[in-house]
């Protein structure tokens, strides 16, 4: 059975029986006999020749492995050829596909860090401004503004914890935030000047 010339005549159940033996002559009877298939069929499923050539491979290597999956009760050996090489070429269909949506979610993702990134780099610098205008200010103004927009009290309670008129509280709020805008305008940063 090991020589070429006999082969013509064996059935392909007998192949796999030899195939299953470790016979590389029985496996490449069968790869003549149904590789075109093979291919056909994969290349027709994925319109792609390389990954078509990689199903064939993956369906013989398969067979090669494991011979016992093919069961001749069942139907012909290019009948489960063809299965194989159906199904692998959807599987690589899938993972492509999962793939390709797998780059564009990151490449995604990517981009709005990237956008969130100079986002934060954005506030810092921003905060860090502010923090030198608010720190440019004179105490009272400062210490008020600081009750008020940072800890989030109300006027009336930074009026008591200054012990100071809840009316001049509000002039030195209001004064500290028109200092506070003007040296923001001046570092060059828009949109607090309205």
């Amino acid at each position: 059975m090991e020589q070429i010339g006999d082969l013509g005549d064996v059935s392909d159940a007998q192949l796999v029986t030899a195939v299953a033996r470790y016979s590389e002559v029985a496996l490449a009877e069968v790869y003549r006999r149904h590789g075109g298939a093979v291919y056909g069929l994969a290349r027709r499923v994925l319109n792609n020749e390389s990954e078509a050539q990689d199903v064939t491979q993956e369906v013989f290597l398969r067979l090669w492995n494991q011979p016992d999956r093919f069961d001749p009760g069942r139907g012909t050996l290019r009948s489960f050829l063809l299965a194989q090489s159906h199904a692998r070429a959807v599987d690589t269909i899938r993972s492509l596909n999962a793939r390709r949506a797998r780059e564009a979610k990151d490449a995604q993702r990517t981009a709005s860090a990237q956008y969130d990134m100079s986002h934060e780099a954005w506030d810092l610098a921003l905060a860090d401004k502010v923090s030198v205008a608010l720190a440019e200010l004179p105490k009272e103004e400062r210490r008020a503004i600081e009750l008020a927009y940072f800890e989030g009290r109300t006027y009336v309670e930074v009026a008591e914890i200054l012990d100071t008129p809840e009316g001049t509280i509000k002039s030195r709020i209001r004064n500290g935030m028109r200092r506070m805008r003007a040296a923001l305008v001046e570092a060059g940063i828009q949109g607090v000047d309205a």
